[in-house]
């Protein structure tokens, strides 16, 4: 009885899903390298390694996804708020991250510089600046679905066409490259440890205890769920909805500042490419519904990582980088089936009938 009841509580896990589709990609690697010829569990290893420029640093595919996948993982937390309060997504968080890296790098080489060892005004103000336009991306697109009841894709689109144009006019239509080690520390290594785990690990743990210490968390799902109920119960479901946006364009920002220090330099046509999507995928794969309502955090940073695995993984199955959005875009389609109401109703009816037989 006691196994039953714990089948029963996984079968209902919202980390059902997501824990499911890790495994598998694990599966997918294991029996990838021992076709190869390589050790079967050589996905999980974990090494120190001399590097030239950065010390004694972690190595393995592990490290190497947790680190590869920090700017999709960041872009998931906002993500998560804005689905669960709007029942929309932002496809503009890519062009976002764009936006907010050529603005913070066109600050720290000065404007109209292409490449520069010296910085031109205090990393902090670059750093905080290009967090800050990506707020101010937030608090528009928040503007256009809270204030005016605009669909959020059609008014995220504004942006996702637009935000990664305004950044090469920032930029000049040139790369600006800021070779300056201060910089670079975003992206590379603290001791050890890449960087950008370490940026997503901190702000991971403080969103997640802002919204176990206050009341955010259950205003955004019950916004979600039913706004005009929680207008009538005295939430501004308007408000909520625009700091959600507004903390997604702020995650949006620091990824791109995460991203453009990987590589010290703005370059406006790549840095968030197709992130959006993966974002997007995170949260679904997640386990969280695009209906909006109730949301979980933790399977959306578990989504994260799953894709980024997904990705690492087809790159070493040999499927190019042009190639990687059409698998991408079918696991879209099964999560997406898998969370319509038609299935949701067909497995809730099965599992009615089992239970009725095996009560009679």
């Amino acid at each position: 009885m006691k196994n039953k009841n714990l089948i029963e509580r996984i079968k209902k896990s919202p980390l059902l899903l997501p824990i499911v589709a890790m495994i598998l990609v694990m599966a997918t690697n294991i029996i990838h390298d021992a076709a190869t010829g390589v050790a079967p569990l050589s996905f999980f290893k974990i090494t120190l390694q001399q590097s030239t420029s950065n010390g004694t640093i972690l190595y393995g595919r592990i490290i190497d996804i947790l680190n590869r996948g920090s700017e999709a993982a960041l872009l998931a937390l906002g993500m998560t708020l804005v689905v669960s309060a709007s029942a929309g997504t932002d496809i503009s968080v890519g062009s976002v991250m764009s936006l907010c890296a050529s603005f913070c790098c066109m600050l720290l080489a000065g404007y109209g510089v292409s490449s520069t060892n010296e910085l031109a005004v205090p990393l902090i103000v670059g750093v905080i600046a290009g967090i800050l336009m990506g707020c101010l991306c937030g608090a528009f697109n928040g503007l256009l679905v809270a204030r005016l009841n605009i669909q959020p894709m059609v008014a995220t689109l504004i942006l996702y066409s637009a935000a990664r144009a305004i950044g090469l006019l920032l930029c000049n239509d040139l790369i600006v490259y800021v070779r300056n080690g201060t910089f670079g520390f975003f992206g590379s290594f603290l001791g050890p440890i890449p960087t950008p785990i370490i940026i997503t690990a901190i702000f991971i743990a403080i969103l997640s205890v802002i919204l176990k210490k206050t009341a955010l968390g259950m205003y955004i799902q019950s916004v979600g769920i039913n706004s005009k109920a929680s207008r009538i119960a005295g939430l501004n479901s308007k408000l909520i909805i625009h700091v959600a946006y507004i903390l997604c364009g702020m995650f949006a920002g620091i990824a791109g500042i995460v991203a453009s220090s990987r590589i010290t330099s703005a370059d406006s046509n790549n840095i968030g490419l197709y992130l959006e999507m993966d974002a997007i995928l995170a949260v679904a794969l997640g386990g969280n519904s695009l209906g909006g309502g109730k949301f979980n955090l933790a399977g959306s940073i578990i989504g994260a990582y799953t894709i980024q695995a997904i990705t690492t993984t087809l790159y070493a199955l040999g499927v190019s980088t042009n190639q990687a959005p059409v698998f991408k875009a079918i696991i879209v389609i099964i999560i997406v089936a898998i969370q319509s109401p038609p299935v949701r109703e067909y497995i809730r009816k099965r599992n009615l009938n089992k239970a009725a037989k095996g009560v009679a």
